[in-house]
Parts: structure tokens; C-alpha cells; sequence
């Protein structure tokens, strides 16, 4: 992406629907537990909060951050439930500002950002437009924990795009991530967007291809809701591997949600 401004609005946007659901709560509803285990509509933001700040630094003080990495590898299993804990403990006003003000100085950062630059993170280096792409990609996940918690039905947008785009990138990285190998050929993955448009990726004569409604890819390659439970449907051994184990973000792989059919 040559010109990142079209995402860095978009993460402003997504960012701006979730402080919506957020900014008036009262106390007792920032204590509700969300479908991640163990977190609460708090925890999520913390998260969110923690996260945009270690991506500042990332973008700001390549040195602090690298500081930062330290302490993750030195607790790989914890450093990200260790910070949504902390952050879940402050007063609600106090964490949305904190929220705010983080979020606020990042996307500052990163429209400031030279062309090209490249900043260190948890994995691979990111450019301008895939640290703002991730961060998109993160808040709309914990935004949908945190929409299930308070029993709110989203709209999808088409910022679901970026999302998407993640999570078919992430392809190889779902397979090596378990210590498997991944398919030597692309996918074709074809996905209705919201306004029924059709969105494609990979060469239209693949042999294996993924099929389904771009809100139902996102939610499983994020993994806020079971495989069974979605309307995405794979065509060949390779492509329906895949679709048990996706996952959009870095670090190892995810538990996955439990099927509302199991869960009865």
C-alpha cells in the first residue's frame, strides 16, 4: 500500500465505534465478562491500551521497544495477560483516557511516519500501513468480545476489508506457527463484503479455494467464533486444514472459541 492514509482513517473509524459502546458504561458493566476467558469488557481495552502503547514505541523509540520485547520473551506465556490485568485494575475513566491518549498519539505517530519506514514488532518488521492495518484488525476482534459481553448486534463495514486482507496474508504463518508445513499453491479465497460486493485473493484457477461471507472469515481467522458455527466453506484437504487453524494475529495459537452447538 503506497499511500497508508486510507487505513490509518479507517483504524480512526473502528477505533471510534468502540469508544462508542464504551464511553458510557456504568461501572458495574466494565466487570462483565466477555467471551475470552477471564476477561472482562475492562481487560479488553487494557489491551487494546497496552498494545497501542508498545506500538508507539515501536514507531517512536525503536530502543524502549526493543526493552519491551525483553520482557515478552522473558514471560512468552503471560506478558499480554500480565498487561490487560494491570490495565483492567485502574478506574473505568481512567483507562478509557488512557485508551484515548494512546490510540490519539499513535495514529500522530504514524501519519507522521516518513515513507517506507519500517518498525520493529513482536514478529516481522511492519511497514506504516501493516502496523495500522493490525491494530485495525485487533480493535475490531476485542471490540467484537466486547460487543458479544454487552449483547450488542455491530453493523460490518467495510473496513472488514483489512481484516480480511490479514487474515489471508496469515495463511503460511497458521501452518508453521503448529509446527506444520504449509501448502506449496495459493488459495482462491472469494468473500462477500458487506454490501454484497465480492472480494478475491489468490489466482482465479486455484484447486483449492475458500468460499464464504467476509464477516464470517474475519470472525474465524480472528477466532471470535467456532468454525461450526460460520458460513465458510472450504473446497480441498489444504483449504479446510486451514480454515481449523487460522488466525489473523502473531504469537502462538490461539484456543479458539467453543461451538454454540457444544456449548448447549
Amino acid at each position: 500500500m503506497s499511500d497508508p492514509s486510507s487505513v490509518i482513517d479507517d483504524l480512526h473509524q473502528e477505533s471510534e465505534e468502540l469508544d462508542l459502546l464504551v464511553r458510557d458504561l456504568a461501572g458495574s458493566h466494565w466487570a462483565l465478562a466477555t467471551p475470552a476467558a477471564g476477561w472482562t469488557v475492562a481487560h479488553q481495552i487494557a489491551h487494546l491500551a497496552w498494545t497501542d502503547r508498545s506500538a508507539l514505541l515501536a514507531v517512536t523509540d525503536a530502543e524502549a521497544f526493543a526493552k519491551e520485547v525483553e520482557k515478552a520473551m522473558a514471560s512468552p506465556g503471560g506478558f499480554v495477560d500480565e498487561g490487560a490485568e494491570e490495565g483492567a485494575g485502574l478506574p473505568p475513566a481512567t483507562l478509557l483516557g488512557d485508551w484515548r491518549a494512546g490510540r490519539t498519539a499513535l495514529e500522530e505517530a504514524l501519519r507522521a511516519a516518513p515513507a517506507g519506514t519500517r518498525f520493529p514488532w513482536y514478529g516481522p518488521p511492519m511497514s506504516v500501513a501493516s502496523m495500522a492495518t493490525g491494530r485495525l484488525m485487533e480493535t475490531w476482534a476485542h471490540g467484537q468480545d466486547v460487543a458479544d459481553a454487552l449483547g450488542v448486534a455491530r453493523t460490518p463495514t467495510d473496513r472488514l476489508r483489512h481484516v480480511a486482507r490479514i487474515g489471508v496474508r496469515a495463511r503460511d504463518f497458521a501452518f508453521r506457527v503448529r509446527g506444520l508445513t504449509p501448502p506449496a499453491t495459493e488459495f482462491r479465497v472469494e468473500l462477500v463484503g458487506p454490501k454484497d460486493e465480492l472480494w478475491t485473493y489468490g489466482p482465479e484457477e486455484a484447486p483449492q479455494r475458500v468460499t464464504g461471507p467476509a464477516l464470517d472469515f474475519c470472525l474465524l481467522v480472528t477466532q471470535r467464533a467456532h468454525r461450526g458455527d460460520l458460513a465458510v466453506r472450504a473446497d480441498g484437504p489444504d483449504a479446510d486444514r486451514w480454515l481449523d487453524i487460522a488466525q489473523a494475529f502473531a504469537g502462538p495459537p490461539g484456543q479458539g472459541r467453543e461451538s454454540k452447538g457444544e456449548a448447549k
